[in-house]
């Protein structure tokens, strides 16, 4: 049977829209994750695919999927008309962390190849000025020695007072560093103030001045504090923890790195620990006595005073009278009738003054004898080595230096300490 052309042409155009219809329906279309890892999962499953015949088209929006993915599709499955890669839009919104990287990145490019056309001679920036250095000057070795020790007898509210002026006790300082009058000498040192009228700035003004006794002994000299004053009728000797006071080790600046339980020094300073922000939950008497301490020595001397026969007087009268009565050289009749007429003492006063003096000329004979006793107990009792090194004892009174930026003090300085300590044998 002879086919006619025409029918050829028809059914070659039948099979040609067969085939048509087949590459459609055979077709995938596969959009992968942008990670590596599905995208070599996804590989394997169209590999597959166009082994069986099927068309497999790659959706993507990451320009690097079709290189990864080429790496690994099998060569003998992969015909370039069955396996293709199309590159779509990306979709991710535009505040995306991947967007917004993409979009640096190209701007980047872009303005380093404008950068790249367009760049003329480079120009050299001009140096940065140098900030010149600031330096502090080194911290000397025992500077701080004079402030650990406390000044003993300064009223709370004046402390501060201290710090009015930078001190300077270098002369402390080279005593006990090589050389020096003091130097691998056990000292213990305290502190104490004076006020004194001197010139700051060509005014007078009355300068609360500092000073440190130092004590040459190789034991404590005292572990008491006496308390007394001229506001006081009655003196007071108690022991040095009462009044949170203590003689603690020094330490100088070069040693305070190392362990403390392995360093030995030959430095004490009497300490304080009441806390001055406690001193408002203590009771008015209690905040004076500081004010009245002062350390307590007994030397093995008796003191020049001790058969003094003055005494110091406060008559209980408004207002007070403040005077001395000699006991050997006044007499109560005719001291009382002085005072009624010189210090306008009422006449009914007369007797109950006399009485007044008698008793405190019986309390100072008392306490006179129980010195005396007590003095000569504690020499008996004392250790050899102990009475041997109070023998020898030596009292070094120190002085702030003169220096640019605080006032002179050379015409001030007095050898007097307390009434314990007396006088010091060496002025520095």
């Amino acid at each position: 049977m002879a086919i006619s052309p025409a029918a050829t042409a028809a059914a070659t155009k039948r099979r040609e829209r067969t085939n048509m219809a087949s590459a459609v329906a055979a077709h995938v279309l596969v959009f992968p994750a942008p990670g590596q890892g599905h995208i070599n999962c996804m590989m394997h499953f169209a590999t597959g695919l166009v082994g069986a015949g099927l068309y497999v088209t790659f959706l993507y929006t990451d320009h690097s999927l079709r290189r990864r993915g080429a790496l690994v599709v099998p060569r003998p499955l992969s015909p370039p008309t069955w396996l293709r890669f199309m590159s779509i839009p990306d979709s991710l919104p535009d505040d995306h962390a991947r967007a917004m990287g993409e979009k640096r990145a190209a701007a980047a490019a872009e303005e380093e190849d404008a950068a790249t056309r367009g760049r003329g001679k480079r120009v050299k920036a001009s140096p940065k000025p140098e900030t010149e250095a600031e330096y502090f000057p080194e911290k000397r070795n025992l500077e701080d020695l004079w402030l650990s020790a406390f000044p003993v007898g300064t009223e709370w509210e004046n402390i501060d007072k201290i710090k009015e002026f930078n001190w300077n006790f270098e002369n402390l300082e080279k005593a006990l560093e090589e050389g020096g009058e003091l130097y691998e000498k056990t000292v213990y040192l305290f502190g104490s103030t004076e006020p004194q009228l001197l010139g700051v700035n060509g005014e007078s003004k009355i300068v609360l001045i500092p000073i440190v006794v130092a004590v040459d002994c190789p034991f404590p000299p005292s572990d008491k504090i006496g308390i007394n004053s001229v506001q006081r009728e009655n003196e007071e000797i108690l022991p040095m923890k009462a009044m949170k006071m203590a003689w603690v080790p020094y330490f100088p600046l070069e040693d305070r790195l190392s362990r403390i339980d392995s360093l030995k020094t030959k430095i004490f300073t009497l300490g304080c620990t009441q806390r001055r922000s406690a001193l408002r939950h203590l009771k008015t008497e209690r905040v004076k006595l500081f004010d009245y301490c002062m350390p307590y020595y007994m030397p093995l001397n008796p003191p020049e005073n001790e058969d003094d026969t003055v005494i110091n007087i406060l008559y209980p009268f408004e207002p007070p009278i403040f005077c001395e009565f000699n006991w050997e050289m006044d007499d109560y009749e005719d001291f009382a009738d002085e005072k009624v007429k010189e210090e306008g003492l009422p006449e009914d006063e007369r007797e109950k003054m006399k009485e007044f003096l008698k008793e405190k000329v019986r309390e100072r004979k008392r306490e006179l004898k129980q010195a005396k006793e007590a003095r000569k107990k504690a020499i008996d009792d004392m250790d050899p080595k102990i009475k041997e090194a109070f023998e020898n004892i030596q009292f070094y009174k120190f002085y702030p230096v003169k220096t640019l930026d605080t006032p002179d003090v050379s015409n001030v300085k007095a050898r007097y300490i307390n009434r314990y300590y007396r006088n010091a044998h060496h002025l520095m």
